[in-house]
């Protein structure tokens, strides 16, 4: 790592905010991408949007684009999208489906496990069975599939063994996506996940979200010490109707889960409070049972309700720009117009997230200031936003050693 780098980390004041370059600067940006965006594993697609062998996505992670397949054993699988022959792109399409991958270029063609299939002349001597796509580690959990770059993941059990219980009372094998959205916010990733980290903001900034969601810091936060009589008579109550709830933080701060309450009567996110969808994605025993809150560093964090759940995936573009992609899933059966109305459905949180673009550009506009100084978070409201940037701070030293080589 850059010693002006590690300059700055040595140098932050703890409790507060980051200096102005670890939010502009592209040298900075570029080891966010090279010590964290290729090294740990990053949320990318609902596995429900693999529908069928063949089913593909194609996703962009800073220079590397990568191919997620359904393969004709069901699998799940991921490659480098770059062609063995002359490194051509394969999937130019977003999503899609194939019978095989077949190269644009010279129509070299793989198998959806990624073995070559077939090269036109090119000669007796070549051996087709060392020409395979690249692989890309990948691991499905409960329904939502996660990548990583590096040649050397780190460990994916812990978090799935913790993760897999709270998730798999919703069922997400046997969802579908009702819609989805993909919005640039003209701020560093890390402001995105910053405002995520914490409702301070919330009472003056979401008015749709707050007829639900509650600015509790309690809820929003990290917890610390005993939890509280509310909080506790929550967790005890979905867990007596087999739903694990209550909080779970990993060692490393990587990832959160706990199912929190909504504001006392609310459902779902919908502006009266109520369910959303008739025909219910997964098995919550009672539509009150609030959301399950779920957060893993640095791609993702999710809702899931009793109707319904939602994936926010979070992905850098540049020192300034993030796109934030939302995707709503309900059960697979439900139909449009009969078990859920989509404008109901979404418009809370369409609204949330262009309110939260706003918020986080004028964030970044304020920071690029050459007036800018870094000022204390508060520790009331702002532990989430406290933890998320020491787990950045560490991690970023962490994998800064000479061990953990991205895929080349």
């Amino acid at each position: 790592m850059n010693s002006n780098i590690s300059a700055l980390i040595a140098n932050h004041n703890p409790g507060h905010a980051l200096a102005q370059a670890f939010y502009n600067d592209a040298e900075i940006f570029q080891t966010d991408l090279q010590e964290i965006f290729y090294k740990e594993w990053l949320f990318a697609i609902p596995a429900c949007e693999l529908e069928k062998a063949g089913s593909y996505v194609t996703h962009q992670v800073g220079t590397y684009n990568v191919i997620i397949v359904r393969g004709s054993d069901n699998e799940i699988r991921a490659f480098h999208n770059s062609c063995r022959h002359r490194g051509s792109v394969i999937c130019k399409a977003k999503k899609g489906n194939n019978p095989k991958l077949v190269c644009p270029y010279h129509q070299w063609t793989y198998e959806l496990d990624g073995r070559l299939l077939w090269a036109r002349d090119m000669g007796p001597d070549f051996d087709a069975s060392k020409h395979g796509l690249k692989v890309v580690h990948c691991r499905e959990l409960a329904g939502l599939v996660y990548i990583c770059l590096a040649d050397d993941p780190p460990d994916f059990e812990q978090f799935a063994d913790v993760a897999r219980p709270y998730l798999e009372i919703h069922d997400l094998s046997n969802a579908k996506v009702a819609f989805e959205s993909s919005i640039i916010e003209k701020g560093n990733w890390k402001l995105v996940w910053e405002n995520n980290r914490e409702c301070y903001h919330c009472g003056g900034n979401h008015p749709s979200l707050c007829r639900t969601f509650p600015d509790d810091p309690s809820i929003t936060g990290i917890e610390g010490g005993e939890t509280p009589a509310n909080l506790q008579a929550h967790f005890e109550r979905c867990e007596q109707a087999g739903m694990p709830s209550t909080f779970h933080m990993s060692e490393n701060g990587q990832f959160r889960v706990a199912r929190m309450p909504l504001k006392e009567g609310a459902e779902s996110y919908t502006l009266d409070g109520k369910t959303a969808v008739r025909r219910w994605l997964g098995q919550a025993a009672f539509a009150d049972a609030g959301s399950l809150l779920k957060f893993h560093y640095p791609t993702t964090w999710n809702h899931f309700l009793a109707d319904h759940s939602i994936v926010f995936r979070v992905t850098p573009i540049s020192p300034t720009e993030t796109e934030v992609t939302t995707k709503w899933l309900v059960n697979k059966d439900a139909v449009e117009g009969v078990d859920y109305d989509l404008k109901r459905l979404t418009e809370v949180w369409i609204a949330t997230n262009d309110e939260d673009r706003e918020v986080v550009e004028f964030n970044q506009m304020g920071i690029n200031s050459p007036a800018y100084e870094p000022g204390p978070y508060s520790e009331v409201q702002e532990s989430g936003v406290l933890q998320f940037v020491q787990w950045y701070l560490e991690t970023l030293k962490r994998n800064s050693g000479p061990t953990a080589v991205a895929a080349e």
